[in-house]
């Protein structure tokens, strides 16, 4: 084996050895609790705009762009705009590609900032509820002819909701690409958390990842990311398409 082939071997069966260590993994699940209560991932930005996601989630999600170079990122909630300019950051260096953000309310000040960014030439946004028909039927035409299409989803995480998106947006997702589920991890810890949002434990991303993935056998659960990541807002919401 050479040195390159080498060293990602060892890599691999590190990660497999991590994803099993439970001393690591309770550090891991202890920081992010104490993490997600101090506000932790709304101290980043990208390029100098706000980016609400953890470093280790834009790492996975470097990896994954880098790795299948998709032609067109579909993402489901805007906020500030800053993960639409990561993504277009990076599709800049690899010379392709484009980022569509779906928002319900794309605050004027926000709007503002992402037009005047110089990556917003590979970005287009549509304001509209992501689960309306309306903006389905919008999205579409930017998915013809494209080879390569990845969807991250991040807007109103109830399972109803949820749910919704990953039955109509999975049909955009081209087969080894990625449907990525953010905040699953609201499953995973205590529901004193999310007291005044309108999810919490038993009706979150991960609750409708599962109901998706019972009757859905053309994703799987990348559980290697997981393992890697360890600190993440998405563990089993990293899906891929494998058929």
């Amino acid at each position: 084996m050479n040195p390159v082939e080498s060293y990602k071997e060892e890599c691999r069966n590190r990660v497999e050895a991590q994803g099993k260590n439970e001393t690591v993994l309770a550090a891991a699940k202890a920081f992010t609790e104490a993490t997600i209560r101090s506000g932790y991932s709304y101290n980043f930005s990208w390029m100098g705009r706000p980016i609400i996601q953890y470093p280790q989630d834009m790492i996975a999600m470097q990896e994954i762009i880098w790795d299948i170079k998709p032609d067109l990122i579909i993402e489901t909630g805007i906020a500030h705009g800053g993960s639409l300019i990561y993504y277009a950051s990076i599709l800049e260096l690899i010379g392709k590609g484009e980022v569509l953000g779906i928002d319900i309310d794309i605050r004027e000040h926000n709007r503002i900032e992402i037009e005047k960014h110089p990556m917003y030439k590979r970005i287009k946004m549509i304001q509209g509820s992501a689960i309306s028909e309306n903006v389905i039927e919008a999205i579409k035409p930017h998915t013809a002819g494209k080879k390569v299409v990845m969807v991250c989803l991040d807007s109103n995480h109830t399972h109803a909701h949820v749910l919704k998106e990953l039955e109509l947006y999975s049909s955009f997702v081209t087969p080894g690409s990625y449907l990525v589920a953010f905040d699953t991890v609201v499953e995973d810890l205590p529901a004193d958390l999310y007291a005044d949002r309108s999810w919490s434990v038993g009706d979150n991303p991960k609750t409708a990842v599962r109901e998706f993935l019972a009757s859905n056998s053309d994703f799987v659960i990348s559980s290697e990311i997981d393992d890697k990541l360890l600190v993440s807002v998405a563990p089993g919401g990293y899906l891929k398409r494998v058929k």
